[in-house]
Parts: C-alpha cells; structure tokens; sequence
C-alpha cells in the first residue's frame, strides 16, 4: 500500500549554490546532508510539512544524475512513494507487467530501502518506492 509522498526529488549542479534559496528564501528546515557513495550523489533533505525535497548533486561525472542534468538539465528527477514492505510490491508490480528499474530494494539516502519504476510505465514520470528504515 502507498502510504504518501515521502520526498520529490531534485538534481542540482550545486548544492551550495542551491539550498540558500530553499532555506533562506522558502525558509524550509535544512534535515541534513548525506553522501551515498553507491550513487555518487551528495543529498540533501529538507522539509516540506510532511513531505521532503531531496536536492541531489552529482559527485560523478558517472552518476545517473550528472548524466540526467547533462541531458535535461536541473530540475525535478523523481517523485518518491512511501510504502509499507517494497519488496511485496515490487514483486506484486511486476506480476502486473510494470517495468522495474530494479527489481530489488537497495540502501538508499536515510538507510531507506529504495527501488525505481521504469518511466515509460508511468507516463514519463520516474517513481521511486521507499520504506523506511524500521519501517518494515
């Protein structure tokens, strides 16, 4: 079952040149920063009522959000669905024919376990799935 929105996520070149307009001009509470090695993003989570904004910087020229912000530039890259047990519903998806970009959870920004729907199941839009930790 989807529970909410958990976050929207978006690319940035710069996180220092980016987060001074979400926190001093929209005035959104700075969560904290993380960087996930394994996706070569420097993360940065802010609030948003009860959803958050999760600004991505790219710390590789290889990573899919370099290689997004290459091709489309800064902007909105996903929007992210909290579920109850990811893994269920990935399985229960692809049962239904959905294109899964993964077809496992991985550990994601926060120890969240994440999974991506391929775009051209969802009418361009690419969805990440998100249980959060403890949240199993």
């Amino acid at each position: 079952m989807i529970k909410k929105v958990d976050h929207i996520g978006i690319a940035v070149k710069s996180l220092d040149q980016t987060l001074p307009f979400y926190t001093e001009e929209l005035k959104l509470p700075l969560l904290g920063i993380e960087e996930v090695e394994s996706e070569k993003v420097k993360v940065a989570f802010l609030e948003a009522g009860e959803t958050h904004i999760e600004l991505l910087e790219p710390t590789s020229p290889e990573s899919a959000i370099a290689k997004y912000i290459e091709k489309r530039g800064e902007g909105i890259h996903h929007i992210a669905l909290g579920v109850d047990s990811i893994q269920g519903r990935l399985n229960e998806l692809k049962e239904k024919g959905i294109r899964l970009i993964q077809e496992e959870a991985k550990i994601g920004a926060g120890g969240s376990k994440v999974a991506f729907l391929h775009p051209k199941s969802a009418s361009g839009v690419l969805y990440e799935l998100c249980e959060k930790k403890g949240e199993e």
